[in-house]
């Protein structure tokens, strides 16, 4: 029997080839038919999340909105998020995924336009909270509805893909939000921040009904497949769900699930932190221009997008995660504290900020690996959606951090939080496993043989 290969974008492991040549094929389709929607909805969702760092240049001209306003306002969003991604979830599971993904689109869409209407602290933090409770369930609903379309040996590829629009949105988002700042600002007698929110949540309503009209939402509904594909895909599913077998008491008592929380929560706070500030620290650096500011923001992105993938094809390569998570993590945090430390000069700050970004980045892939390394079936399930939801503490402190202690404080403690994720992640992966088999819990081991 000739032996098996990995796919980079069908996932882990794809089939022999006396196995499955057309299954093979049969999951390209499904992969070519989801994928582009969903991963244009992953960089709108990470575009309007965090365009408010460059609608605050001008806000704070505008009608006085200072840091700790600013700070208390995108923090807001993940308070609305964290507390309705998880019912949004359950109506999604019970009026499925086309609808109700298109709906968070439209209406996420359609709040953020309203941000114009943001002209005074109040009226800021309320659509700021609307927005985070319209955009709650995204994330969990897309894994989700990626779970019923395929097994777990074929989500990993998808899931990379889906990460990578993190990087793209903020190459893409810098320097067109500063654009728009510059060249739209006083069109129509509209300011360039309103213009901003107008153009820049047009799209997500666009797609939503894009989705509306071309995802569907089960097998079963799919006119573009064959009655024997349907029949294939669904029992490989179901294949799968019937070894399932952990459940939510198994997650609650395994003490390195709450570490993985504490991990995510540590570097995704650096994460936001510096998502929302850095157009902030660039201007006041003495850049003038709106639009350059944007160009100069885009650059770390653009490091960190190629060091993260180059990062994760070497951990594939050689067999090894647990350097690969810990080290950027760690490399992150010290050159956050030295960007502040060289902040007057520009070039130098720069250059720490792109080396602190791909650091954090170069995590991301890493880690979102590690639930399903702990976690079976229903935990897993589970495990996920939670690590995910109370991660968006992380948004919260990331936008407060900097706002009440400063810049240059601020970035200084961001970097601790890195050092701690990156110390912690080494040392939780280092641990001896357990003795005894938990239903649902495998020993966290990242070390493979290449």
């Amino acid at each position: 029997m000739a032996a098996s290969t990995i796919d980079p974008v069908a996932g882990d492991q794809a089939p022999t080839r006396e196995t499955g040549a057309s299954e093979e094929q049969l999951y390209r389709r499904v992969i070519y038919r989801i994928v582009p929607l969903l991963f244009l909805g992953f960089i709108i969702s990470y575009l309007d999340r965090v365009n408010i760092g460059f609608a605050k240049l001008q806000m704070a001209r505008e009608f006085g909105l200072s840091d700790t306003s600013f700070a208390v306002g995108a923090s807001v969003f993940f308070w609305g998020y964290m507390l309705f991604e998880i019912p949004s979830n359950l109506v999604l599971h019970r009026i499925g995924a086309r609808v109700w993904i298109a709906r968070i689109m439209i209406s996420w869409g359609i709040v953020s336009m309203l941000m114009i209407f943001s002209r005074s602290e109040t009226a800021f933090y309320a659509l700021r909270f609307l927005l985070g409770v319209c955009e709650a369930g995204f994330v969990p609903g897309v894994m989700f509805y990626v779970n019923g379309w395929l097994p777990s040996t074929r989500q990993s590829g998808l899931y990379s893909l889906f990460l990578m629009a993190l990087p793209v949105s903020l190459v893409l988002g810098a320097p067109l939000s500063g654009a728009i700042l510059d060249m739209a600002n006083g069109w129509l007698g509209i300011s360039g921040w309103q213009w901003l929110f107008l153009i820049e949540g047009l799209p997500a309503i666009l797609l939503g009904l894009v989705i509306l009209a071309r995802l569907d939402s089960r097998i079963a509904g799919a006119r573009w497949l064959s009655e024997g594909e349907k029949q294939l895909l669904t029992a490989r599913v179901a294949e799968e769900a019937r070894d399932k077998a952990g459940d939510i008491w198994t997650l609650l008592r395994t003490g390195r699930v709450y570490l993985l929380l504490a991990i995510m929560i540590l570097f995704n706070t650096g994460f936001y932190g510096l998502s929302f500030w850095l157009p902030s620290i660039v201007k006041a650096a003495g850049i003038k221009s709106d639009l350059d500011v944007g160009l100069l923001t885009a650059i770390p992105f653009v490091v960190a997008a190629f060091a993260m993938r180059l990062n994760a094809l070497h951990s594939e390569k050689a067999g090894e995660k647990r350097l690969h998570g810990a080290a950027p993590a760690i490399l992150a945090g010290l050159a956050l504290p030295l960007s502040a430390y060289f902040s007057q000069n520009l070039a130098a700050s720069l250059a720490l900020i792109a080396v602190a970004a791909a650091g954090i980045l170069s995590l991301m892939p890493i880690f979102w690996t590690l639930p399903g390394r702990i976690l079976t079936g229903k935990a897993a399930a589970v495990g996920l959606a939670g690590i995910n939801s109370f991660g968006s503490l992380s948004g919260i402190l990331g936008a407060m951090i900097i706002g009440y202690a400063g810049p240059q404080l601020g970035i200084i403690i961001l970097g601790v939080f890195l050092l701690m994720a990156g110390m912690l992640l080494y040392l939780a992966t280092g641990l001896a496993p357990r003795t005894a088999a938990t239903p649902g819990v495998r020993p966290l081991t990242l070390e493979t043989t290449p």
